[in-house]
């Protein structure tokens, strides 16, 4: 129980005690190797893995742990022999087999020619045609080969999968070489398309700064097998299973501990968990490693703040942050500017966002988010003109926002104004966003406003279905029940409104009244 809720520490006091249980409980020696890889204990994990050999109740996890703890100490024929084992076992997952067949290929380098390596690396399971490319790339990095920077192109100008990330190992590759010049002029091209990368924006200081806050080199094995071991740590935490995430994670860092960005799966992980408290450790430590990292983990301990019920220390926070920023860009502005407006502060929110509006043109990728943003900002402080003006701006020039359209859509239906209008944007927006609960309830809500009742209640009915805690959408249903006959259902709804803390006094007061006198 421990061990998933990643209490690594108690869980290792816990089972470290059951010194011998793995002779008769095989998923103890897993669930223990977890435990001392997820809690730094490595060299003890190495261990207890030959204990585990020496009794013959060797495993998966462990001939991993074997054979990455003699990577890492360059004995690679060792190393080879134990992801030759692991390759040999009964595969619980497919995601298994790629790590072992990867990690004893990568291994086994030392013993090949290019040609026999990029040989290899097509006996992967062909469902992991990404990933070989990626690992490809490696290859030809590793081998200093003349196409690498063509490889390299052709991987990150792949349409279907996003592989943003290696434009960083990219200009990294020539960074390495000494092509400082070709370094830069390719993390420049690559924030053009990906201004938010983390990993891009980083690079770019250290270029400019001649720093290396980062260590990678293709041409250290440690360091690509560290980062395929991350590739599949990212896989499993898309599948929520955090554990095994973070045990192939604290692998990567074992074998390339500089590797800091490694963390930023790590602390994110622990916050999809709600493990609040190892996520802000880690970012506090990220904070050290740049200024691209300083601002993103300023902003996730703000966000953790709020959420533990500290907002005004997490609104201090970033607020302090954004003014100690040596470079305030338009992307670190706007940022701000969406906290300000998401924390309510809408008037400090709109000069930041008009900051942004001062310099880039409608072409600009971020001016539909600003000119989004500022509109909304000016609704909820009631300048409805200027709200009105910016959202529109916003559609103009990007037109298929299925929650622009909703927000502006709803506004004017509130108001009374151009509600046959206002349904046709929401049809639109629904055929955008299928089954999202507050389109669904602006649909219905302009039916209703429309006398068309029976066709109202379809859409409010799975609103509530779909969002049943949340007291407008319940307001709404208990209104079209009303108009539809049902008098008594309707004042359950609006009775079970005044019950939900989410609803606002003056939304309890007009339900009150509705309870009273009905509609």
């Amino acid at each position: 129980m421990l061990l998933k809720q990643n209490k690594y520490e108690d869980s290792y006091n816990y089972l470290k005690k059951l010194d011998g249980l793995e002779e008769n409980h095989k998923s103890y020696a897993t669930q223990y190797l977890y435990v001392l890889i997820n809690s730094g204990n490595f060299n003890q994990a190495v261990n207890f893995a030959k204990k585990m050999e020496k009794e013959g109740k060797g495993s998966f996890e462990s001939d991993i742990v074997i054979g990455l703890f003699n990577l890492k100490n360059l004995k690679f024929e060792i190393s080879n022999k134990y992801f030759l084992k692991a390759m040999q076992r009964y595969s619980r997952t497919v995601l298994d087999n790629y790590v072992a067949h990867s990690l004893y290929n990568w291994s086994n380098l030392s013993s090949k020619e290019f040609e026999m390596a990029v040989d290899d690396l097509k006996g992967i399971d062909n469902r992991f045609e990404s990933l070989k490319s990626i690992q490809n790339a490696f290859l030809h990095c590793y081998f200093n080969s003349e196409k690498t920077k063509i490889v390299f192109e052709k991987l990150i100008s792949n349409k279907q999968t996003d592989f943003s990330r290696y434009n960083y190992f990219f200009a990294k590759y020539f960074d390495n070489l000494g092509e400082n010049a070709l370094a830069k002029a390719i993390t420049e091209n690559s924030l053009k398309k990906y201004p938010r990368n983390l990993l891009l924006n980083q690079i770019k200081f250290d270029l400019e700064s001649k720093k290396n806050n980062f260590d990678f080199n293709c041409k250290k094995k440690n360091h690509v097998v560290a980062e395929i071991l991350y590739i599949t740590a990212n896989a499993l935490s898309s599948q929520s299973a955090f554990t095994s995430s973070n045990f192939y994670l604290n692998l990567s860092k074992y074998l390339n501990k500089n590797f800091h960005a490694f963390d930023t799966l790590l602390a994110e992980n622990f916050y999809k968990t709600e493990d609040f408290s190892n996520a802000k450790k880690i970012y506090q430590r990220l904070k050290k490693n740049g200024e691209a990292f300083e601002w993103y983990s300023n902003k996730q301990i703000s966000r953790i703040l709020i959420l533990q019920g500290e907002r005004d220390k997490g609104v201090s926070l970033l607020n302090d942050a954004y003014k100690n920023l040596y470079s305030k860009g338009i992307y670190q502005t706007f940022d701000y500017a969406e906290f300000l407006k998401n924390n309510e502060r809408f008037s400090e929110s709109i000069k930041y966002y008009t900051k942004i509006l001062d310099v880039i043109d409608k072409d600009h990728q971020l001016y539909s988010e600003v000119t989004d943003g500022r509109g909304v900002s000016f609704e909820r402080i009631g300048e409805w003109d200027r709200a009105e003006k910016d959202l529109l701006a916003s559609l103009e020039v990007s037109p298929n926002q299925a929650y622009v359209i909703n927000y502006l859509a709803y506004s004017w239906i509130e108001k009374g104004l151009k509600i046959e209008k206002s349904l046709s944007m929401l049809e639109k927006a629904n055929k955008l966003k299928s089954n999202d609960p507050y389109i669904i309830d602006s649909l219905g809500w302009a039916l209703f406003k429309l006398k068309r009742y029976e066709e109202s209640k379809k859409y409010l009915q799975l609103a509530v279905r779909l969002m049943p805690s949340d007291p407008i959408v319940n307001d709404h249903y208990g209104d079209v029940l009303w108009k539809n006959g049902n008098e008594i259902q309707a004042r359950y709804y609006w009775n079970y409104v005044l019950s939900l803390e989410k609803a606002e006094k003056d939304l309890k007061e007009k339900i009150e009244q509705k309870l009273i006198k009905g509609l």
